[in-house]
């Protein structure tokens, strides 16, 4: 399905994680963090790009390979992204959800 992201028509699924990366740039992941009552700050985006990353490496992300990662302390991890840390950030990095969330 579409959605309206950013001035921009965005392919979604049901639970409105993108369907197609190629669409994702910085923008739409403001708004879909604005979405998830989340303010964006460079460490937010730090660890987007590490998301990124793991992703583009086609890596499985879980909880524990971040905290095995060095990159990010759980905790902090938790506080930028409250209430589902995974889910929200993947979400708003525009990457599937992983299979590690429920």
């Amino acid at each position: 399905m579409k959605k309206l992201i950013a001035n921009r028509e965005i392919e979604v699924n049901e639970e409105g994680y993108l369907t197609n990366f190629s669409q994702w740039d910085k923008n739409i992941g403001e708004e879909l963090a604005k979405e998830q009552s989340i303010d964006m700050t460079d460490r937010h985006w730090e660890a987007i790009d590490f998301i990124h990353e793991k992703f583009k490496k086609e890596e499985p992300l879980s909880i524990r390979g971040i905290k095995k990662s060095g990159v990010l302390d759980i905790k902090e991890f938790y506080s930028l992204f409250p209430g589902g840390p995974l889910k929200k950030a993947t979400l708003i990095a525009g990457i599937p959800k992983p299979k590690s969330c429920i």
